[in-house]
């Protein structure tokens, strides 16, 4: 899938020339956190979001000035969380470095801008105009609506080939090393052998889990002795 198959659209947008007011305005008649920022063209020129707006002087939140010699280190700062927090326009606080996508970016390389970027929301554009908007909560929505349909008995794989796409899924994992054993019964996958890692069971049990045909897995896994030298 690719954002164009799960983008919110239309765009509740706002102009940078709008007052910080205005916008807190559009969030909560609109139920909103964030929102992109436009011009007359239609082009993003920056993003606000709530974050931007809770540090303000009209809330007294906004943060104290430094005192002190760091303050020769610190003057840039000092000025921008200033600009930040007594602004009057969006143009004042939006954010600028804007990470957007295209609407035939997969969706997995829009996950991955999330989490690298630390951000919850990414523009999607159509020739450099907004054309829709990714949040979070549309990845969310995305796994939500998957329907598990149960395979057919005549489709369903017996327990040699339920067994041989296990191990293919395990093949070259560090985790997965030799030291274990799968047997599949009656679609029943059975865990044996020792493992030195609680995270590396759990993971075997994620990947039986999530393997076609698989009714249900028991586990029978040990941990490995611990000797402690001198007794």
């Amino acid at each position: 899938m690719d954002a164009l198959d799960v983008m919110s659209t239309p765009v509740i947008s706002v102009k940078p020339e709008m007052t910080v007011r205005e916008v807190a305005k559009v969030f909560v008649e609109q139920r909103i956190s964030g929102a992109p920022v436009v011009d007359a063209a239609g082009h993003i020129v920056g993003m606000i979001s709530e974050g931007d707006l809770i540090h303000r002087t009209e809330l007294d939140t906004d943060k104290p000035q430094r005192r002190g010699w760091l303050d020769l280190f610190s003057l840039n700062r000092d000025a921008s969380e200033y600009v930040k927090s007594h602004g009057l326009r969006v143009a004042d606080v939006m954010i600028t470095d804007v990470v957007s996508v295209d609407e035939t970016t997969p969706l997995g390389k829009v996950a991955d801008l999330m989490e690298t970027r630390r951000i919850k929301r990414v523009p999607v554009k159509r020739q450099g105009t907004l054309v829709g908007i990714v949040t979070r909560a549309n990845l969310v929505q995305v796994l939500a609506s998957m329907v598990e349909e149960p395979a057919t008995l005549d489709a369903a794989p017996n327990d040699r080939e339920i067994r041989a796409m296990l191990m293919g899924e395990l093949a070259g994992r560090s985790w997965a090393f030799a030291g274990r054993n799968i047997v599949v019964r009656d679609g029943v996958v059975h865990l044996w052998g020792m493992f030195q890692s609680v995270d590396a069971v759990k993971a075997v049990l994620v990947a039986a889990e999530a393997t076609p045909g698989v009714k249900r897995v028991e586990d029978h896994t040990e941990s490995y002795p611990v000797f402690v030298s001198g007794l």
